[in-house]
C-alpha cells in the first residue's frame, strides 16, 4: 500500500514571506519526517506530496495513492482545512482524517457550538460577533473572552482577550475582525481549570485515549506563545481522577456530535461554578512526536507515537474498507 502525506511545512511559507503568526498551525519538518518513518516502520510506502499546490500538480501528473495522511491545514479562508480532503474526495482517493464538510464545520467555533449544544454538551453562553455594531445585542454577564471564531493554535490569543468592560470588548472586536478577517466569538469567561482530551476512533468505535490538565503561569491564556513554548510557561498533568470521567464523557459526546474520525482533541474548561465546558474541537491534532498536545497526552497514558500513528491509521483503513 502506497500513503502520500499532505501538509503545510511552515517553512516554505515562512521563505515566501508570511509571518511567524500567519504559519502558527502549520508543521515543521520533524513532524512530517516522524509520521514519515512511523508509517515505513509499518511497512507501508510513502511519498511526501506537500500542500493543496503541490497536491494539485502531483495528480495533474497523474500520480496517485492508496491512502492519503493528511494533516495539512491551509492557509486562507474559513474552508481552508477543507480543501485538501475536497479535491481527494473528487479523485476518489481515501484519506485519513474528516471530510471537508466536518473540517469546515469544526473550524468556526460558533457553528461547532451550534452543533454540540443541543446534543447536551455544556458550552459558556456566549455570541458571535461580526461587526462592532453586534456588541449593542450583548446579553452577556462580565467577565468576556474574545477569539477568532474560525483559528487555532492560539493564533489571536492574548491577556487582552480577558475582558472586563464594554470599552475594551470595543477595541477587541474591532482589532479581530480587522486582523483576521472574520467574526469573533465572545463568552462569558471560563475561569477554571483547563484540560484538553485526545480521541482515536470514529463512530461507536471512538474512544478516549488520555488527557492532561494544562496550567499556564500567570494563568494566562493557552496562547501561541504559550503553546510553542509550553516547558517554560505551562505545566502539563493528567486529568485528575475526580474530573476524568467527566471530561471523557464530555469529549467522547461532543466528537460524536461533530462526527469526528479517526483522531483528535477536545478542549474543555470549567466554569464559575465548577461545571465543566466544552471550548472547541481539533479535527487535525498536531502531531509533533515532542512538543504537540495529542502526542504528549497519549505519552501519559503509554501509547508512544508509534503506536498513536497506528492506531489512527487502523481506524482510517477500518473506516474506508481497506485492508492493510
Amino acid at each position: 500500500m502506497k500513503i502520500g502525506l499532505t501538509y503545510d511545512l511552515r517553512s516554505w511559507y515562512l521563505d515566501r514571506g508570511y509571518s511567524m503568526e500567519d504559519t502558527a498551525e502549520f508543521d515543521r519538518q520533524e513532524t512530517v519526517d516522524a509520521i514519515d518513518t512511523a508509517l515505513n516502520r509499518m511497512g507501508y510506502e510513502t511519498e511526501a506530496v506537500g500542500n493543496c499546490f503541490q497536491l494539485i500538480e502531483a495528480l495533474s501528473s497523474g500520480k496517485r495513492w492508496d491512502l492519503v495522511f493528511n494533516i495539512a491545514e491551509g492557509l486562507y479562508g474559513d474552508g481552508r482545512e477543507s480543501v485538501i480532503p475536497a479535491i481527494l474526495d473528487q479523485y476518489r482517493i481515501p484519506y485519513v482524517f474528516s471530510g471537508p464538510v466536518t473540517m469546515g464545520v469544526s473550524l468556526n467555533k460558533y457553528l461547532t457550538r451550534l452543533i454540540v449544544e443541543p446534543a447536551g454538551i455544556p458550552v459558556s453562553p456566549g455570541m458571535l460577533i461580526a461587526s462592532p455594531e453586534d456588541i449593542k445585542n450583548l446579553r452577556l454577564e462580565y467577565p468576556l473572552f474574545i477569539k477568532p471564531v474560525s483559528e487555532g493554535t492560539g493564533k489571536g490569543i492574548t491577556e487582552k482577550n480577558l475582558l472586563n468592560s464594554p470599552q475594551e470588548l470595543k477595541e477587541m472586536a474591532e482589532y479581530l475582525i480587522g486582523r483576521f478577517e472574520q467574526p469573533a466569538l465572545v463568552e462569558e469567561y471560563l475561569p477554571g481549570r483547563e484540560f484538553t482530551v485526545g480521541i482515536v476512533g470514529s463512530g461507536s468505535d471512538a474512544m478516549v485515549i488520555g488527557g492532561m490538565e494544562i496550567e499556564c503561569s500567570g494563568n494566562n491564556p493557552y496562547s501561541v506563545e504559550f503553546k510553542e513554548n509550553y516547558r517554560e510557561y505551562c505545566k502539563y498533568v493528567p486529568v485528575p481522577e475526580e474530573f476524568s470521567d467527566e471530561c471523557s464523557n464530555i469529549a467522547l459526546g461532543a466528537w460524536k456530535a461533530v462526527r469526528g474520525v479517526d483522531a483528535g482533541r477536545i478542549d474543555l474548561k470549567t466554569d464559575r461554578k465548577g461545571k465543566i465546558c466544552f471550548m472547541e474541537v481539533n479535527l487535525l491534532a498536531g502531531l509533533h512526536p515532542v512538543h504537540s498536545d495529542l502526542p504528549i497526552l497519549s505519552g501519559m497514558r503509554g501509547i508512544d507515537f508509534q503506536t498513536l500513528i497506528e492506531m489512527i491509521v487502523k481506524s482510517s483503513l477500518k473506516r474506508h474498507n481497506l485492508v492493510q
